[in-house]
């Protein structure tokens, strides 16, 4: 029997979301604090995990498979934030690659991956196009007259017949379905995860404050320039962050260490999340200053981008 499709897919896992949450005062369950970040002026009421963090058929073809490669990361999740916080991140080695993976996890199963690869595939079909009647406009020809018997000249009907056939390619046919996108998210998945292997572990706390995660939750960063500049490639990074609690972030190093970072820097890697989200940051109910910090950063962020 083949599988059900998952129609409401987590991209920001429960299980991290939840290290933001305390219990509902009216027995309602655990809640955290969404803030829009398109509509800093909008106020949002405390939610569930299960209704933050989450796109719509994000994986429209076989979801079962991705969903089974990623349980495999987040069921290990638990025990690796225990050991986090009880200061003994680096007591077991199968706690570091969990929480190295999970943050893997984030960055390819991400809006932004969507964005990148669909317009990668966008520009490849484009560019094939024109290759097609630059490169071969006889057999272009050939094939029109063929499968609609009239006889084409010039590049603009060319071009038409060449986007027509790309259409009706396997290739075309499986992006559309879905297909070649899961096929392609568990392929980076995969790829990253090999590359981040190479990379050890930093835990990072703040001497003040507390962090916040969007819905974007695993940026690549460099930290050369003031604000950090985000999401570049992952070979040009000179990390990868992710929050994983209002008192805890994980960040790709080169050595396996705990630290404490300044309040400054901690403004920063928030900063970093509120850009990067697509919609919303998420935070502990109680943190009204960093609910603040967020609006009047979002505020300041869309004001700049309408100027531009």
């Amino acid at each position: 029997m083949k599988a059900a499709q998952i129609s409401r897919q987590h991209l920001v896992s429960q299980v991290l979301l939840k290290q933001f949450t305390t219990a509902g005062q009216d027995g309602s369950g655990r809640q955290l604090r969404p803030v829009d970040v398109r509509n800093p002026e909008r106020r949002n009421k405390l939610a569930s995990t299960r209704t933050c963090g989450w796109a719509d058929t994000f994986v429209a073809f076989d979801s079962a498979s991705a969903e089974n490669l990623w349980s495999s990361v987040e069921r290990r999740a638990p025990a690796a934030f225990e050991a986090v916080h009880a200061g003994t991140p680096f007591a077991d080695p199968l706690h570091v690659e969990a929480l190295r993976d999970l943050v893997v996890l984030h960055y390819v199963r991400s809006h932004r991956y969507r964005s990148v690869y669909t317009n990668a595939f966008e520009t490849v079909s484009v560019k094939l196009r024109g290759q097609l009647v630059e490169q071969y406009p006889e057999q272009l020809r050939r094939e029109a007259l063929r499968q609609t018997r009239l006889h084409l000249a010039g590049s603009g009907p060319l071009g038409a017949f060449a986007e027509r056939l790309i259409e009706q390619s396997e290739v075309t046919q499986e992006f559309e379905n879905g297909k070649l996108f899961r096929t392609s998210i568990e392929g980076m998945f995969n790829k990253v995860r090999a590359a981040a292997a190479k990379w050890s572990l930093e835990v990072l706390t703040p001497e003040s404050g507390q962090f916040l995660v969007g819905d974007n939750p695993a940026v690549s960063v460099r930290t050369d320039v003031r604000p950090f500049s985000y999401n570049m490639a992952f070979g040009d990074a000179h990390s990868i962050v992710l929050p994983i609690s209002p008192r805890h972030l994980l960040a790709l190093g080169r050595v396996n260490l705990v630290g404490t970072i300044p309040r400054t820097t901690v403004n920063d890697l928030n900063t970093v999340q509120i850009r990067a989200a697509d919609h919303y940051v998420y935070m502990h109910p109680r943190s009204t200053r960093l609910e603040t910090f967020a609006r009047d950063t979002a505020r300041r962020w869309r004001a700049n981008q309408a100027k531009r």
